[in-house]
């Protein structure tokens, strides 16, 4: 009996990242990870920052492994589509560039003139941090 595939697509601002069957994906929901198999129920929900798991070709090992930085999940019986705000492989991810960008948004915080930059600042703070997660995460 041929495996069952569910097909994938994650579409960041910039381009079509992924476009394949896949066995499953685990994606970093609003409310937690869930896993996506064929004949998943329907449904729409949040994604925060953190990493999808994509396993390829069955549901044991894992292919690839993609930072998000948040955005969109529709999920259907044949299909998982996750809209990204910034999505890239983890592979793209440094840990010196990233802590860098930490200690400047660190210092740039400490001089907000506002509240709604100091809350700017520290959501692109959650997402470096998330970054810097994800590379652990691999390894």
């Amino acid at each position: 009996m041929a495996t069952q595939t569910l097909h994938f697509e994650l579409v960041a601002p910039e381009k079509l990242l992924v476009s394949k069957p896949v066995a499953m994906v685990t994606v970093p929901g609003g409310e937690g990870v869930f896993g996506v198999l064929p004949g998943h129920a329907p449904m729409i929900t949040t994604v925060k920052a953190g990493v999808i798991e994509i396993y390829g070709d069955n549901e044991n090992t894992i292919s690839d492994h993609i930072f998000v930085a948040g955005g969109f999940a529709e999920v259907t019986a044949e299909r998982c589509t996750i809209l990204a705000e910034e999505a890239m492989p983890i592979s793209d991810l440094h840990q010196a560039q990233l802590e860098v960008h930490a200690k400047e948004l660190s210092d740039e915080l400490s001089t907000a003139k506002s509240p709604a930059e100091q809350a700017d600042i520290e959501t692109k703070m959650a997402v470096v941090s998330a970054k810097l997660a994800a590379i652990s995460h691999k390894h």
